[in-house]
């Protein structure tokens, strides 16, 4: 998953708001009364909300790779250990 700018998500979530807005038409509804800011903002949350997940996500699968947690883990660590090959 990439990082993307501001402009992307913007984009994005108005691609989605006009989807919506028009199949609301489509079936006789009115459409969505969404003013520039609540999309601005809308897309700023999505963006920090989206950021955040990325980093939670890739911290742990960093740090799982990175640590001898699993049992084939441990005994690859013993391995190294035996061979002189960690501290």
């Amino acid at each position: 998953m990439k990082n993307f700018d501001k402009g992307t998500v913007v984009r994005t979530v108005l691609l989605f708001i006009a989807l919506i807005n028009q199949t609301l038409m489509m079936f006789g509804k009115g459409a969505l009364p969404i003013s520039e800011d609540q999309v601005n903002t809308l897309a700023d949350t999505l963006y920090l909300v989206g950021s955040t997940v990325f980093t939670i996500i890739t911290s742990i699968v960093a740090w799982y790779k990175n640590n001898y947690v699993t049992e084939k883990g441990k005994k690859q660590k013993e391995v190294l250990k035996q061979n002189g090959l960690t501290k």
